[in-house]
């Protein structure tokens, strides 16, 4: 089955093959993924007034009065504030808390972990090209970073997660947090790694400390990752699986 729809202002699209599971069919399986997203996108949006994002930015919310989800939110985001030397920033000055960075890739992760939990053991899921794929290997290709219709790699992954963080689609919207100013060092940034909730911070982690940051990423453990630099230069882990 094949399912797509708009959250979080970006298509996310469920492909499941095999057996749906033993927690029912997969079009069921489906719509606890699709429901839980729409809940986080309600939940955790800087752009929706009544969000506990939004409510807590604008101090109605104690610490204590934190869901648990957004407290572990909260916490991934320090944790790579703190080792991106500050440059992955959820708190910039002049602009409200917004954790979008951190929320897509570990709502993501969760939502592949309901599909295991119901019993599907082969699917891929995609959220504007950041990926969680299982159960076979799954070609994904990584868009170029200044030609729409072409690919400049495809990776191929049987259960892990693959995240890119670019300027391509929305311009210089990754901003540095050591300095406000946009990340224009690299064109692109693509981390394969276990799980999406790690893919795609490290991946936005490592773009926004420019060219820097691919090494910072590709030495993570479990990372592996595919750059496209300011100058057009590529430059690629070892075991990058191209």
């Amino acid at each position: 089955m094949h399912r797509v729809e708009q959250i979080m202002g970006l298509p996310i699209s469920l492909r499941i093959e095999g057996a749906g599971g033993s927690g029912g069919s997969g079009g069921e399986a489906a719509d606890r993924v699709f429901a839980w997203l729409r809940e986080v996108d309600a939940r955790f949006s800087p752009f929706l007034p009544d969000s506990e994002v939004s409510r807590l930015d604008r101090g109605e919310l104690s610490d204590d009065e934190l869901s648990p989800d957004l407290v572990e939110v909260l916490g991934l985001c320090e944790r790579y504030r703190v080792e991106s030397g500050g440059a992955f920033q959820v708190r910039l000055p002049g602009r409200g808390l917004d954790p979008c960075a951190m929320v897509k890739g570990w709502a993501v992760q969760r939502g592949a972990e309901l599909l295991r939990a119901s019993g599907v053991t082969m699917f891929c899921l995609n959220a504007g090209g950041d990926v969680v794929a299982a159960g076979r290997p799954w070609r994904i290709g990584i868009r170029h970073p200044e030609r729409a219709d072409r690919v400049c790699a495809v990776v191929e992954v049987a259960d892990g997660a693959v995240a890119t963080s670019g300027r391509y689609e929305r311009g210089d919207h990754i901003l540095d947090g050591r300095t406000g100013l946009p990340a224009t060092g690299l064109l692109s940034l693509t981390v394969v790694a276990p799980t999406l909730t790690e893919a795609d911070a490290v991946a936005t982690a490592g773009f926004a400390m420019g060219a820097e940051g691919v090494e910072w990423a590709a030495a993570r453990g479990g990372c592996e990752v595919f750059a496209v630099d300011a100058g057009r230069g590529v430059r690629r882990s070892a075991g990058f699986p191209v």
